[in-house]
């Protein structure tokens, strides 16, 4: 089981990252290389790098385990302003310099907002912006999320997510990373998860699922608004995720945790010791609190 969650990446940079995710007993975590709201972005430091890889070595912590997301500034669906269109393009081909400065493999994406133009125009920008952006050099891989179908989003259903990936050249530096309680807030039942998958490899292809963002949800099925709750505490439920986590078809992909604090504790290190265990621990919250 290859499970972490969401760390920070502050002035030790990806050492402070292993440093966290190892406090957490994880052997896998997801972080942004700078704050997701804005542009700011420190050098990478090669030192501290090296440093973090041999931390990674010693706590059995793979490179192929550890994501970046892309921060949320970024959106290729919109074009009606040319300047931030070609913004969001060029910023994100400079988070996947930093990545591969990194080593790492993996860059989730949320595939952008339509806002005022329709769907089908959205993601052909989508489209479109990829091709430009991705390169036959580039060692990375883009993996765009699913999402809730909050507002105008894109990629809330599977037919969306594929006609993108249809649409990009290089595919093999395109795929996908599920989010559970995305998948919940657009409607798909985590309690049929292995239809889904079916469903997801006839039209996709399973090899695509590079990561899995594991997260309860505070919604009802299809509510459309996206709200993270801990693991167990949600309308998932504990049983329907561990059914994910555990998913012998997706053994080999890392699991991500995004679920939110608790009271400004993080609630990672106890929740991975629960799935491990495999038991709902219903005192997890006040465990958080008190420990």
């Amino acid at each position: 089981m290859y499970i972490g969650s969401h760390v920070s990446f502050n002035k030790e940079q990806l050492l402070a990252s292993v440093k966290e995710a190892v406090g957490y007993n994880a052997n896998a975590f997801m972080f942004y290389t700078g704050a997701p709201q804005n542009t700011l972005r420190s050098p990478i430091n090669d030192e501290l790098t090296n440093k973090a890889l041999n931390m990674m070595k010693e706590n059995n912590i793979l490179i192929d385990n550890v994501i970046c997301h892309a921060p949320y500034i970024i959106n290729l669906a919109n074009n009606t302003d040319e300047d931030k269109y070609k913004f969001s393009q060029e910023f994100l081909k400079n988070e996947i310099k930093r990545c591969e400065k990194l080593g790492v493999k993996y860059i989730v994406l949320h595939p952008g907002s339509a806002t005022k133009l329709d769907k089908l125009t959205a993601i052909n920008n989508i489209i479109n912006a990829l091709n430009n952006i991705l390169e036959e050099s580039d060692k990375i891989m883009i993996l765009l999320e699913t999402m809730a179908g909050k507002g105008t989003e894109i990629g809330a259903n599977m037919d969306e997510i594929a006609t993108i990936i249809n649409g990009v050249v290089l595919k093999d530096k395109i795929g996908v990373c599920l989010d559970t309680c995305h998948l919940n807030d657009s409607g798909v039942d985590i309690n049929n998860f292995d239809s889904y998958l079916n469903i997801f490899d006839k039209y996709i292809g399973i090899d695509k699922i590079k990561c899995v963002h594991v997260n309860d949800s505070k919604n009802e099925l299809g509510a459309h608004k996206d709200r993270h709750e801990n693991i167990g505490f949600g309308t998932i439920g504990f049983n329907a995720l561990l059914n994910v986590i555990c998913n012998e078809k997706l053994k080999d992909v890392p699991k991500i945790l995004e679920t939110p604090y608790i009271e400004e504790h993080a609630p990672y290190k106890y929740e991975i010791d629960m799935i491990r265990k495999k038991e709902f621990n219903s005192n997890l919250k006040e465990d958080v609190i008190n420990n």
